[in-house]
């Protein structure tokens, strides 16, 4: 027996017709308004998926590339600090080729003796040198001030290193101790007790003891162009991963925005399609439910 269509069910078709059309045009209208294609998991449930592990690798890619440049301004800062003790060496060691030859007056002496101990003043000023708060030579112990003016010599800085995480397992430890830079207690080219030894040679007149200092700044001087030399295969380093965690996010983003982000131009268009539609459906409908004497009379 052929089925009969009423016209509750041709309503009822309708309506439910209309409806969808406006669900259709209420998603466009939210593109529309987000830029995104995807707002809501039902959108796209395998996308979806896609966009928030883009967005985790993202998110992770930002903490690595955040660490790398606090990485490249630390090495940045303990470089220029090398530097400046480099240049108090150089000055120390001008010092001692110029009052070792035995022809100076003590005055003169005593003035050189002065501006070592300025000198001296100057690298205790370098070792507690701080960083964002942190002391750059005391190890892991950044909250502590590594030198004191009076016992330097014998003090020791902390030995302990603390790394920043610049890859998903890379890790690299930025600072340099104390105790590289300056030396130990039981050192013979410690720089304090150089820079003392030196002051005390000069006021005392000891000509020879003043000529030592040539070859103990010498030692320390090439210590210290070794730890400039690993700063900078260090920040070398850095710099370059920090470029490829930019490529990494470019590329990352660039997925994430073809899986995500919403083609306007094709929103606008399948949006104003659906509202033709819906006007047409509309005009079709109303004509569809207009009550006839014969639709009473069934």
């Amino acid at each position: 027996m052929p089925l009969r269509v009423t016209q509750n069910m041709m309503n009822s078709q309708l309506l439910r017709n209309l409806n969808n059309n406006m669900l259709r045009s209420e998603t466009f209208q939210n593109q529309l308004a987000t830029g995104r294609r995807i707002n809501k998991p039902s959108d796209d449930p395998v996308g979806i998926s896609f966009a928030m592990r883009y967005r985790s690798e993202l998110s992770a890619n930002d903490q690595y590339q955040s660490n790398a440049d606090n990485t490249t301004s630390w090495l940045t800062f303990t470089d220029t600090l090398m530097d400046q003790a480099g240049s108090v060496v150089q000055r120390l060691r001008e010092l001692a080729v110029n009052m070792s030859n035995g022809t100076n007056p003590q005055q003169s002496l005593d003035i050189a003796s002065k501006e070592v101990e300025q000198l001296y003043e100057q690298m205790v000023d370098i070792g507690n040198s701080s960083f964002n708060g942190k002391y750059v030579f005391n190890g892991e112990k950044t909250d502590i001030k590594p030198y004191t003016l009076e016992e330097a010599q014998n003090e020791k800085s902390d030995d302990g290193h603390f790394q920043f995480e610049i890859g998903a397992g890379v890790k690299i430890p930025i600072n340099v101790t104390g105790n590289k830079v300056f030396g130990v207690d039981t050192d013979e080219d410690n720089m304090f007790r150089i820079i003392n030894e030196f002051s005390t040679a000069l006021k005392e007149g000891e000509f020879k003891d003043v000529n030592k200092m040539i070859g103990k700044l010498d030692s320390r001087m090439t210590k210290m162009l070794d730890i400039r030399s690993e700063l900078g295969a260090k920040t070398n380093r850095v710099e370059l991963a920090s470029e490829r965690l930019k490529d990494i996010s470019l590329n990352v983003s660039q997925l994430q925005s073809k899986t995500e982000d919403a083609d306007m131009a094709i929103v606008i268009t399948n949006l104003k399609m659906n509202e033709n539609v819906y006007q047409a459906s509309l005009s079709a409908g109303s004509k569809l439910i207009q009550p006839s004497l014969i639709d009473f009379l069934r």
